[in-house]
């Protein structure tokens, strides 16, 4: 079993930033991709980015790519999503997700574990 926690989620204005925190226990995350989605009011829940199990790849989701960054740190058993540029359309609450499958997916089934979601607002 893993459990995540995110952090880091708050209000902020268009143009701004915040840096997006899920931390994991139970597990070595070194073992699992890592991925962030997110969830609207009113929409399905989205891809946002991920990267795969065992080397750097990292895959983005087109409305967030050369604004949004994913990193992992093992030592620290965490992951994060730093978003820069924001826009209010990122308004949403944002799920950090994990697999042992392997390889970095957009589709919400692939991945077994979740943590309980972190509220991002964006004001124009």
């Amino acid at each position: 079993q893993v459990q995540l926690v995110e952090s880091g989620g708050g209000l902020v204005q268009a143009g701004g930033s915040l840096r997006l925190t899920c931390a994991a226990s139970g597990r070595s995350l070194g073992n699992y991709v890592v991925a962030w989605f997110r969830q609207a009011p009113g929409k399905e829940r989205e891809f946002v980015a991920a990267i795969a199990r065992y080397s750097s790849t990292t895959l983005y989701a087109d409305s967030v790519k050369g604004r949004f960054t994913i990193s992992r740190d093992n030592a620290k058993n965490t992951f994060s999503l730093q978003m820069n540029g924001l826009k209010p359309e990122d308004t949403a609450v944002y799920y950090c997700a994990v697999d042992r499958s392997g390889e970095a997916t957009m589709i919400p089934r692939d991945y077994t574990y979740w943590g309980q979601g972190t509220q991002a607002t964006v004001s124009s």
